[in-house]
């Protein structure tokens, strides 16, 4: 017999059976797919099987008769083996779970009585500790008594021998039963809240705290941990474990924040905020503390303080004083100054023998202008020309601020103007020496002893009425009297001794700044003191820059320009203020550090004026300009000193009802920025020299935007003065045209009371305006219903003529009242 007995061996897919099956998909799509049904195959074993698979047959696998159908001799045997195997696995596993649970039942075990030793350690600690303070709080007890019997028995020296005895049986006494009941309370919570315990049931989880060291352990730092060490090996060293107070310099600005304090101090910042809460400050690390504050704790923690300040970085450029023998002599800066018109800038034409006045707009000089003359005796002088009109009055200033000699131009024909008396206070202002030169002396109505004389009313007294300032005669149309002036100069200058220190970092003073199309920003810079040579770096007010080229008057390139030399600077980053300092600098970092410094200063105090320091400030504020009319204009200028000017003009025009508002000044051209401005606000654009770029001038034009060019100051402060005027509401007069007195009063018919009046002076017309006097007091004022003589309507009656006069909407007349008639009128106002 085979090994199968001709049956099928035992395989996975004997018991298959095909079938299909339809599966369905979205959007009605259908596919048949072919599956394989499992039969279970029930094994039925024959009676006595199981003995003989037990018995003997367990190599041969039993007899093939008494096996389950269709399983062979080596599928028995197999089937045999692994249910063996799992037996045994079982046996395994049981085992090991027991071990498992034994181990754990242990572990539970071992824990719970650690925790009870440990709780009966700390019990007999704290049992110890209460027991050693009872005996300390006994001794001390036992002392006081023995102190106390000490001072009795040398009060009482009898019965003193028995006080000792009765004192001395508390010493062997038990602890008092209230304190030995409190124990057992405590020992009984604490077992009471042990048995409430879950009897380690938890156990089992390990917490973090106490994989770390404990529930109520943490990490300590890796500093504090250096810390320790260092205290331990100075310790083991036998050395002092309190480090050294370190005491530093403590650079202090004017406010700093507490944090940065304590990392300058190298302490806490947690010392630090106790100190500053200590003083009544509530304060955080990273709040901001003022200098004198800060002072207080760096002394409080034993440092030094070492005041700075922004201001610092100015220092760079400390004005030094030259020694003697460094000064040489320098040229005059000779300043003309006078009334407009008076000829100024035709005399210094006539000196230099230029024409520049021909290239002024409108005859007058809009700014100001340096130049160096050289005479025939070789001698260099550096002549300022400012402007005459009222609008240049800082310009003005800034002009004697830099001279040493002051040449007023008087006109002859016209005498001392308000122009003049300004140039005098400037003059004396600068404390600088005067030079009076009367000009126009070839007009026929020159009167220069009138001129004499009305300097004398300024303090002004001149030499020909035995005074110490110079008057020269002089004419610049036919050139009489200069070589005079020129004489007068050179004397000045030699008497004044004037020197500089050619060899050092050079200063000077700006006196015009402009923004030129081709070149950039540019400066007249008059030089005061070294000398200033091509790239050098410079700081000027809030800018800085390169010297990229020097231009001397006559439009030259210079490599340098000493002192008392005018020249054109080129290389700034921008436009300074005319005035500003100009300054020579070691580095460009330096330069643009001090341009920064002064930039956030002078930002800092734009803010400080323009902010409202309080509440009621800001409603006052809001309730005078509820009712001022404001006229906004945009003003562009050629040079810094003429937008300067007209600014200060614009200021000047208005009164309380209205003012002119300048929203923007600059230098340059007119740009879409301006454009976009000026719509946005509605305000015109003032170009003083300059013309708007093509772009500009098309966004105008689409945008409606009124730009206007003025090339003469006295035509664009006019304007702008009538545009103003335009914003005043009209005033509104009343004349006075005639009075009546009521001498009756009647009832008519569908009119009401009538006044029978007679007109006593001036005229009653039926269009006037009418008040109603009793006993010369207004109590009513309206308009006329009716105006009658006899039973006609007239419009008006003259003076002794008797009428009827009726009021409207009033009807409380009485005879004896006065009717008083006027009439309004409204007059056009304007900015004087």
């Amino acid at each position: 017999m085979s090994d199968n007995d001709g049956k099928k061996t035992l395989g996975l897919r004997g018991g298959n059976r095909p079938g299909n099956v339809t599966q369905s998909f979205s959007h009605g799509r259908k596919k048949n797919v072919v599956v394989e049904t499992k039969r279970k195959r029930v094994v039925v074993p024959k009676p006595g099987a199981a003995k003989t698979g037990a018995g003997g047959g367990a190599k041969s696998g039993g007899d093939p008769n008494r096996r389950p159908a269709g399983i062979s001799d080596a599928e028995m045997e197999r089937r045999l083996k692994a249910l063996q195997a799992a037996k045994a696995r079982e046996a395994e596993d049981a085992a090991r779970r027991e071990a498992e649970e034994k181990a754990r039942a242990e572990e539970r075990e071992r824990r719970r009585q650690e925790a009870e030793a440990k709780e009966r350690e700390q019990r007999e600690a704290e049992e110890r500790a209460r027991k050693k303070a009872e005996e300390e709080e006994r001794k001390k007890k036992e002392a006081a008594e023995a102190a106390e019997a000490a001072k009795r028995a040398a009060a009482a020296p009898a019965p003193s021998a028995a006080a000792p005895q009765g004192r001395g049986a508390p010493t062997n006494k038990p602890a008092p039963q209230p304190t030995q009941r409190k124990a057992d309370r405590e020992r009984e919570q604490r077992g009471g809240r042990g048995k409430g315990r879950d009897d380690g049931r938890r156990s089992g989880k390990l917490t973090l705290g106490q994989a770390t060291g404990g529930e109520n352990n943490r990490h300590r730092s890796m500093a504090s941990m250096k810390r320790k060490q260092e205290r331990a090996r100075q310790k083991a060293m036998g050395g002092s474990v309190e480090r050294e107070k370190v005491v530093r310099d403590v650079q202090l600005p004017e406010a700093i924040m507490v944090s940065e304090l304590a990392n300058r101090m190298a302490e806490r910042v947690a010392d630090v905020v106790k100190e500053l809460m200590k003083m009544g400050m509530m304060v955080t690390q990273n709040q901001t503390i003022d200098a004198d504050t800060a002072e207080l704790i760096i002394e409080e923690f034993g440092h030094k303080v070492v005041r700075v300040s922004d201001a610092d970085v100015e220092d760079v450029i400390s004005d030094v004083e030259d020694d003697e023998g460094d000064l040489q002599a320098r040229p005059p800066v000779i300043t003309i100054m006078g009334h407009v018109d008076h000829g100024k800038t035709s005399l210094l034409d006539a000196i230099r023998d230029a024409k520049v006045v021909s290239g002024e707009a409108g005859g007058i000089t809009q700014h100001i202008g340096a130049y160096q003359v050289k005479t025939d005796d070789g001698v260099t002088l550096s002549f300022l020309d400012t402007p005459g009109h009222a609008a240049f009055t800082s310009m003005r200033s800034r002009g004697a601020q830099v001279t040493d000699i002051v040449v007023l131009v008087v006109a002859a024909d016209d005498s001392v103007m308000p122009q003049t008396i300004e140039a005098i206070n400037h003059a004396k202002a600068a404390e600088v020496p005067m030079i009076v030169a009367i000009n126009k002396i070839d007009k026929p109505a020159a009167d220069p002893n009138k001129v004499r004389a009305e300097l004398l009313q300024h303090e002004v007294i001149v030499e020909a009425m035995s005074g110490e300032v110079q008057d020269v005669e002089v004419s610049a149309h036919t050139g009489q009297g200069l070589d005079a002036l020129l004489e007068a100069i050179a004397l000045q200058a030699e008497i004044l001794e004037l020197k500089a220190n050619p060899d050092r970092a050079a200063q000077g003073a700006v006196i015009e700044a402009q923004l030129d199309v081709g070149r950039g920003p540019v400066a007249t810079v008059l030089v005061q003191k070294g000398t200033l040579r091509q790239g050098d770096i410079f700081v000027v007010g809030e800018q800085y820059g390169k010297v990229r080229a020097l231009i001397n008057d006559k439009g030259e390139r210079v490599k340098e320009a000493g002192p008392s030399v005018p020249v054109e600077v080129l290389g700034l980053n921008g436009t300074p203020e005319a005035g500003d300092v100009l300054n020579v600098t070691e580095t460009e970092a330096q330069a643009r550090e001090i341009a920064e410094y002064r930039a956030q200063v002078a930002k800092d105090k734009r803010a400080a004026a323009g902010a409202a320091t309080t509440l009621e400030q800001l409603m006052q504020k809001a309730k005078e300009d509820e009712n001022m009319a404001e006229l906004p204009i945009l003003v562009k200028a050629d040079v810094q000193g003429s937008a300067e000017a007209i600014v200060q003009a614009m200021e000047k025009i208005g009164n309380d009802e209205v003012r002119v508002r300048v929203l923007h000044s600059g230098v340059g051209a007119i740009t879409e920025t301006d454009v976009g401005l000026a719509e946005a606000s509605g305000a015109p654009i003032m170009g003083f020299n300059v013309r708007a770029n093509a772009s500009a001038r098309n966004t105008a034009n689409q945008k409606g935007v009124e730009i206007r060019y003025y090339s003469v100051i006295y035509d664009l402060v006019d304007d702008v003065k009538a545009a103003a005027s335009g914003l005043l509401s009209a005033e509104i007069r009343e004349n006075f045209i005639g009075y009546a007195n009521i001498k009756e009063v009647f009832k008519v018919t569908g009119v009401g009371k009538v006044a029978g009046c007679i007109v006593t002076e001036g005229v009653a017309r039926r269009s006037a305006g009418v008040r109603l006097l009793r006993d010369n007091v207004v109590i009513h004022e309206g308009t006329l219903k009716t105006l009658k003589r006899f039973k006609d309507e007239v419009a008006e009656v003259q003076s002794g003529q008797e009428c009827g006069m009726a009021f409207e909407n009033y009807d409380d007349i009485r005879a004896g009242d006065v009717i008083e008639i006027f009439e309004r009128e409204e007059v056009t106002r304007t900015l004087d």
